[in-house]
């Protein structure tokens, strides 16, 4: 893949930010208010804003009736409808919550096709006090994998430093689970209007809707289980490789890694770790805060560890607090889990198996599998630093989607940014040129 074109200083200076004869499509957001909040925000700004809903639950979080587009057609009748919106509505602006599933897939080709502005929310890059908002697409898809690290230190060198910083505490988590969980329930009550719809997950709605809720309500039990197992573990006292379990279901894992799902991943990890490994180390594989159980990674774990012989040395933990597993870790290995830059940022070596926008050279290492949990290459601290900081100051946006006081604080953020001419990497470009201009202007 080619770097990106750097725009000249004239093109960067000679991009004006409106909201005049913008029509917005918004499709799939995260489970709750989040898209209503700020679909109301571009309406206010003098934009007009659509919403194309395939389910009742994307009716039930969309409080503007009058300019809702319902689709409850078959999948391959969404490009023509998609079409259709686009020249009928004049749209200029399409606003997604992930690229990869199929319906938002459609619509990222189309956005290129006719050239309209693609708007990606995604969870953050550094989380868990951040959302990500870019332009063009997320993840394996980002335009982050075509900017090099020279040209990230160069932009931070020439721009005034303005890093947006989070608060101490989010209450996020539980909420997201209680959304999900209300979402599904919508859908499984509610949902005649649309029964063509099928999610881009492979489970009905009746077991999406009963493995959400019961992780909602058995979250108190798995954090004092897990609580306890840790604490056995951490007391042991030998060192291990931490392994970040992923969302099989999760569009980042299926569309940017080479597995088609968590046992293969697992198997991969278990089978190089016993080739390889000190006789001494263990394996800790960590569950996705959101885990609902419909994977098997559990059983999976256990038979793969006794498969190898290494049934004492492999480990599965249900929840706990990724901070401290981290704190006690030797190295970590994942497909391309955002979780991975906690470690890059404690000096950690990580091994990743999939696209992933950290996976630059000197920051996550370049060794085989087997070679890495031999003698694992640790991070570059100053390029890491680089990425992290770029980062910090274009597309991480403090807050979240699902609590009240987190999604607030990052509408306040978001919503100039949506409407921005520049994507967030232009954005701190033009600023870089703007702070040259102001200090050659002083000299």
């Amino acid at each position: 893949m080619q770097n990106r074109p750097i725009k000249t200083d004239e093109e960067i200076l000679d991009s004006p930010d409106t909201a005049e004869g913008r029509v917005f499509l918004m499709l799939q957001g995260p489970h709750g208010p989040f898209f209503d909040r700020l679909g109301k925000m571009l309406r206010a700004a003098g934009a007009q804003v659509w919403r194309c809903g395939f389910n009742a639950g994307d009716a039930f979080f969309w409080s503007d009736k009058e300019h809702f587009i319902p689709f409850t057609g078959r999948m391959d009748e969404w490009p023509a409808f998609l079409d259709r919106i686009l020249i009928e509505k004049g749209v200029t602006d399409i606003v997604l919550y992930g690229d990869v599933r199929p319906i938002h897939a459609m619509a990222r080709n189309a956005s290129r096709e006719e050239e309209l502005h693609f708007h990606v929310f995604e969870e953050g890059y550094l989380r868990p006090y951040w959302v990500t908002y870019e332009r063009g697409g997320s993840n394996g898809h980002s335009m982050l994998l075509q900017i090099p690290l020279a040209q990230m230190r160069r932009a931070l060198r020439d721009a005034p430093n303005d890093m947006r910083r989070p608060p101490a505490k989010w209450g996020d988590m539980r909420q997201h689970k209680f959304y999900g969980a209300l979402y599904h329930f919508v859908l499984l009550v509610a949902n005649r209007d649309y029964r063509n719809y099928t999610g881009h997950r492979s489970l009905p709605v009746i077991e999406e809707f009963r493995l959400n809720l019961m992780r909602f309500l058995l979250s108190p039990y798995y954090n004092v289980a897990s609580f306890l197992q840790w604490r056995r573990y951490k007391f042991a006292g030998w060192p291990y490789t931490l392994v970040p379990l992923q969302l099989e279901h999760d569009s980042n894992f299926l569309g940017h890694s080479p597995f088609s799902g968590n046992r293969e991943f697992i198997e991969t990890v278990i089978s190089a770790f016993a080739k390889s490994a000190p006789s001494h180390h263990h394996l800790l594989f960590k569950a996705h805060p959101l885990e609902d159980g419909r994977a098997g990674n559990r059983s999976t774990i256990q038979n793969l560890a006794t498969q190898f012989g290494l049934a004492d040395r492999v480990h599965y933990l249900r929840a706990g607090k990724l901070a401290e597993l981290l704190a006690h870790a030797r190295s970590v290995v994942t497909v391309n889990s955002t979780s991975a830059q906690q470690a890059l940022w404690r000096g950690i070596p990580v091994k990743t198996l999939g696209r992933a926008i950290y996976a630059k050279p000197g920051i996550v290492s370049g060794q085989s599998l087997p070679e890495f949990f031999d003698k694992p290459t640790p991070p570059d601290p100053q390029s890491y630093r680089i990425l992290r900081n770029y980062l910090l100051q274009t597309s991480q946006i403090p807050g979240g989607f699902y609590s009240r006081r987190a999604r607030a604080h990052t509408l306040r953020l978001v919503a100039d940014m949506i409407l921005a001419a520049d994507d967030p990497y232009q954005a701190l470009a033009r600023g870089a040129v703007a702070h040259r201009h102001q200090i050659d202007d002083i000299e």
